[in-house]
């Protein structure tokens, strides 16, 4: 009758000793136990890499980290994971939801000069069959101006939920929408295909880049002005997956970015 109790004696001894071992050492050098097991097992064996692909993504992603070219080899996987994934689409998702909350609290003008300005690659369109191939690596290999633009041409990309929805959504409320993109204007009649195909059936403006035009945050800083003087337009919000969409003058009253993590636009 009192083997039991001497045994549960016995264990309670031997884990209280463990604890306290545990606790003398990691008081003598606080992180040794901080996911002690994921550096070593994490990756089926091996080690991680130094470098840290979600804090990477972070980085990007609040334009910390500027001027890359393309995504690191070592989190080449780790993006495809996250653009194929259930993470990608809720992260456009809560963008989006986000934005239409702000819109339908504003006060539109009624004369019809209220327009959300929308990017398109990788904002309302998305090219992730591109970005899938191995040629591409989801953004892992050089970029390839010439296999892009074959693609583009194809007009098979796809719509982003998220960003689709806000796009009714905001057809409803009342504004005008404007496509703002740094595609060339040579590819206008894909762009339209493509995008109504996929539901985007009606826009107030669609901007193409001229050729000769230059790119980022000068280009459509430019163009945006000239919405808003020009065009006597008001910019009551802006959503693009780059920082350079974003930036620069009249950017509007508001401004929504979607996550890219897998190439940079300055």
């Amino acid at each position: 009758m009192h083997a039991p109790a001497k045994a549960m004696d016995f264990s309670f001894t031997l884990l209280f000793v463990l604890i306290l071992t545990i606790a003398t050492t990691a008081a003598a050098s606080p992180n040794i136990y901080i996911h002690m097991l994921k550096p070593h097992y994490g990756s089926n064996g091996h080690k991680h890499s130094d470098l840290n692909c979600l804090s990477w993504r972070l980085a990007v992603e609040t334009n910390n980290l500027q001027n890359w070219t393309q995504v690191p080899q070592a989190c080449k996987d780790y993006v495809g994971h996250y653009m194929l994934g259930k993470q990608y689409r809720r992260d456009v998702d809560l963008v989006a939801a986000e934005a239409y909350k702000y819109a339908k609290g504003l006060n539109l003008t009624g004369d019809g000069n209220d327009v959300w300005v929308f990017d398109i690659d990788e904002t309302t369109l998305s090219n992730l069959p591109y970005y899938a191939r191995d040629t591409v690596a989801f953004g892992a290999m050089p970029l390839n101006e010439t296999a892009f633009n074959a693609w583009v041409e194809e007009a098979s990309s796809l719509a982003i939920p998220g960003s689709l929805k806000l796009y009714k959504q905001l057809i409803k409320l009342g504004f005008k929408i404007v496509f703002l993109t740094g595609v060339e204007e040579i590819y206008r009649e894909a762009r339209i295909k493509n995008l109504k195909a996929v539901g985007y059936t009606t826009w107030e403006k669609l901007i193409l880049r001229e050729a000769g035009e230059g790119g980022g945050v000068v280009y459509k800083s430019k163009k945006r002005k000239e919405l808003e003087e020009e065009g006597g337009y008001k910019i009551r919000g802006n959503m693009g997956d780059q920082w350079s969409d974003l930036l620069g003058s009249n950017a509007g009253d508001r401004t929504f970015k979607v996550p890219d993590p897998m190439y940079y636009i300055g």
